[in-house]
């Protein structure tokens, strides 16, 4: 397993030069960066540790305009190496940078003061002070401060044991089976084509493995995959990745876009989070501003709504509603940075509590608690609330996890509408798939031939009397005068009555027919009129036509003009 570590600090601190020193791969890759000395964008190194141990390094800017580069390069990290000149101290770069961290949810880190071949042991000291001050309170607070000097290599071993035992006690990613990686960079490789970089989290990828890119909901596949230089076949959580990619141009996408697995994220745009406003920010925060996000490796321009309050007041911790300007696949739990374009501020930071907000965000009281989610909901299928929360739970009622007063609530009302039936039942195909799930948690009912009943219920229909006067009138069958309709639709469904054009007839009467038109054609191959088969049934028009219907369209007779012949079905005669 590989862990991913990002630098901070402020500009010129000796960020690059350390992880030259560590790795032996100079992070800046632009000619401008190598010419000014200033790292500009994100880089990226790797070394093995004295454990064994492979370490992902990622270089970020620390020059105050080079914030959201800085911000792209931390949002997927396990650890920081947070950086500190032993001559400059500590600068607003490592103050921000140091809140922008914490914001983010970074639980582990080194503090490296670099450069102390330049400085005298009494400004080391005053430097470590200082440093030990900036930090308390924070997830630096108990962490090594390692002296270091990158150019003659002072302290360059003890640093490595450090971060050696660091990661021992940094968790594993997390394999949730729903792989997810922000794209911080895109290019495209001669002979290959498109390639993005990123750290990979949520889950596995292989090469063959379809993806989408989002926000464009682009099919991709992937061609190769590599990572710590090597070729993979499959990469797991928690690795710097560099993925070729089909279908979708490097020009086509860029930093912030994000590749998943369809089918494995709720993608929102609109999501409930928490705010922790930083204490040194001299105003209050409200929805007035423009507001950009940072999410992953992306920057967003965003909509904030304050939840509850009107503001949050510095250092203070709120709720809000973020309204994206494009779906992106996110879950509870994601950290987020939030920053006010207008005065180019930090304003702070939070995590992602709700994706998928159903409350109006004047009642809306977002946490984590996955009872929340389905008690908002009332029914959520089971695949459905992992994609909301991350969580698994066993189905409450055929696929769906239900709030209890819910379910209690509809187990009433479905027993209401079975007593309200009576003995005849209820139509099964009359309630809808949550209330036919539900009949499963009912142990004192049955369903039979469509309807549900009391299991004790006795079956009104059988032995019906009207049933029994229509295989007595036979071809002259009665009228269902006085019969409840309901039972009549029963009686036709459970197949005990035939109905052909609103006349009524018992099933026998229609063998019973096929055999006599039998008959009278084996007398009459040309032929036989309807009035013809009335005389032999005895009947009028009203009974005999129907009759005569359903026998064409079963094939045992067919029409010629005024006569009816045999058709391919017709029984032999008796």
């Amino acid at each position: 397993m590989s862990h991913v570590v990002s630098t901070a600090g402020h500009v010129d601190h000796g960020k690059s030069t350390l992880v030259r020193a560590l790795t032996g791969t100079d992070p800046d890759r632009f000619a401008e960066e190598k010419a000014r000395g200033l790292t500009i964008d994100l880089g990226f190194a790797s070394a093995r540790l004295p454990s064994g141990r492979v370490l992902s390094l990622v270089d970020v800017p620390g020059h105050i305009r080079f914030l959201k580069n800085m911000l792209a390069g931390v949002g997927a990290v396990d650890a920081c190496l947070f950086v500190v000149d032993a001559n400059e101290g500590w600068k607003p770069q490592t103050e921000e940078h140091l809140r922008i961290l914490q914001l983010l949810g970074v639980r582990h880190g080194i503090v490296a003061l670099t450069k102390v071949g330049l400085a005298d042991d009494d400004l080391i000291e005053l430097a470590m002070l200082d440093i030990e001050e900036r930090v308390a309170g924070t997830f630096l607070e108990t962490a090594p401060v390692i002296g270091v000097d990158s150019l003659d290599g002072t302290g360059l071993d003890d640093l490595r044991a450090a971060i050696d035992a660091m990661l021992d006690d940094t968790p594993d990613a997390a394999d949730r089976g729903a792989p997810r990686l922000w794209v911080d960079r895109a290019f495209s490789a001669k002979g290959s084509g498109t390639v993005v970089t990123g750290t990979l989290t949520g889950g596995r990828i292989r090469v063959d493995d379809e993806l989408v890119l989002l926000p464009q909901r682009t099919p991709v596949r992937i061609r190769a995959l590599q990572s710590l230089h090597a070729e993979r076949t499959k990469v797991g959580p928690g690795n710097r990745t560099a993925i070729n990619l089909t279908g979708v141009g490097h020009d086509e996408l860029g930093r912030g876009d994000v590749l998943v697995r369809s089918g494995d994220w709720h993608e929102t745009t609109v999501f409930d989070g928490s705010l922790s406003v930083l204490d040194s920010l001299d105003h209050e925060v409200s929805r007035r501003g423009a507001h950009l996000l940072y999410m992953g490796a992306g920057e967003h321009a965003v909509r904030v709504r304050i939840l509850g309050l009107s503001t949050i007041a510095p250092g203070a911790t709120g709720h809000i509603r973020v309204f994206l300007p494009h779906p992106l696949p996110l879950l509870p739990g994601d950290r987020f940075i939030l920053r006010e374009a207008g005065r180019a501020e930090t304003i702070g930071g939070g995590e992602v509590l709700d994706v998928d907000p159903q409350v109006k965000a004047a009642d809306a009281a977002p946490d984590r608690s996955v009872d929340r989610v389905i008690a908002e909901r009332g029914w959520v299928d089971v695949d459905e609330l992992r994609l909301l929360t991350g969580e698994e739970r066993d189905a409450d009622v055929g696929r769906w996890v239900v709030e209890p007063g819910t379910l209690a609530t509809a187990l009433e009302d479905l027993r209401t509408q079975i007593d309200e039936a009576g003995p005849l039942g209820l139509d099964l195909a009359a309630l809808d798939e949550r209330q036919r799930a539900a009949l499963e948690l009912l142990g004192d009912v049955s369903v039979d031939a469509g309807r549900v009943r009391l299991a004790d219920a006795a079956d009104t229909l059988a032995d019906h009397p009207w049933v029994a006067a229509l295989r007595d009138g036979g071809f002259v069958p009665p009228d269902p005068d006085g019969v409840d309709p309901a039972e009549i639709r029963e009686l036709v469904r459970r197949g005990e009555v035939i109905a052909i054009d609103g006349v009524y007839y018992a099933p026998e009467t229609l063998d019973r027919a096929a055999t006599l038109l039998a008959s009278l054609l084996a007398a009459q191959p040309e032929g036989i009129t309807v009035s013809e088969v009335r005389q032999a049934m005895g009947n009028t028009r009203k009974h005999a036509m129907p009759l005569l219907s359903r026998l064409d369209e079963t094939g045992m007779t067919r029409r010629r003009e005024d006569v009816r012949i045999a058709g391919p079905r017709l029984p032999a005669p008796e």
